[in-house]
C-alpha cells in the first residue's frame, strides 16, 4: 500500500511544481531523494544501557535498526577517543520516507511546546532542508516512562532541487509548518 504523501506527491504536487516552475517533463521537479536521521549521544555512547534504550527508540520512531556512528577522531577537551560510540543515524527512503514525513509533520510536530514553525533558514546551497529536534518524545512511538534521558534529534531532507526556492515550494506544498515562509 502506498504512502498517502507518496501519493499526493505523485497526483498533485510534482504536476504542480512542473507547471508553475515550467518545467519541461515530471522528472526536473525537485522530490525527496531520502532522510536521515541523526541522534548524538557523546560520552554516553560508551554505555551500553544507554546505546540500546537509544537504539530502541529510534527504531520505534523510524521503523528501522539505527546505525551506531563512531569518532573519527580523538578530542581530549569533548573527552572523546576514536573509534568509540558517538551516536545513532538512520537514513530513510522510499514508502517509509514518506511514512515519516506525514507522521512527523501532523502529529510530532504540533506536540512541541510552544512551537512556532521551523525556520526557513535550514536550506543548504544544495537545496537539502536540515533541522533539528530538542526532544526525541514527542513521537508517540516512544514510551515516555521508560524514557531515562531526553535527547535530541538532527533531521536532514535530502532533496534533489535545482535551488533553494525550488526545495522550500516543495515542502510547503508538504505542508511543512515554516514560521517566516518570506524569509530565505
Amino acid at each position: 500500500m502506498t504512502p498517502r504523501l507518496k501519493e499526493l506527491y505523485i497526483k498533485e504536487i510534482q504536476p504542480g511544481l512542473k507547471n508553475k516552475f515550467n518545467f519541461k517533463n515530471l522528472n526536473m521537479a525537485p522530490r525527496i531523494e531520502k532522510i536521515v536521521i541523526n541522534m548524538g549521544l557523546g560520552i554516553d555512547g560508551n554505555d551500553s544501557k544507554i546505546l540500546k534504550s537509544c537504539e530502541l527508540d529510534l527504531s520505534s520512531i523510524t521503523g528501522q535498526k539505527p546505525l551506531v556512528t563512531k569518532f573519527k577522531k580523538s578530542i581530549s577537551n569533548f573527552k572523546t577517543r576514536k573509534n568509540t560510540n558517538a551516536g545513532l543515524k538512520v537514513t530513510l527512503r522510499k514508502n517509509r520516507m514518506y511514512e515519516f514525513i506525514d507522521r512527523l509533520i501532523n502529529i510530532a510536530l504540533p506536540r512541541v511546546k510552544d512551537f512556532k514553525g521551523l525556520s526557513s533558514k535550514g536550506f543548504d546551497d544544495y537545496g537539502n532542508y536540515t533541522f533539528g529536534i530538542k526532544e526525541h518524545i514527542i513521537f508517540p512511538e516512544v514510551n515516555f516512562d521508560k524514557v531515562e534521558k531526553i535527547r535530541g534529534l538532527d533531521i536532514t531532507i535530502v532533496i534533489k532541487s535545482i535551488t533553494k526556492e525550488h526545495s522550500m515550494e516543495l515542502l510547503n506544498k508538504f505542508n511543512f509548518p515554516f514560521n517566516d515562509k518570506k524569509d530565505n
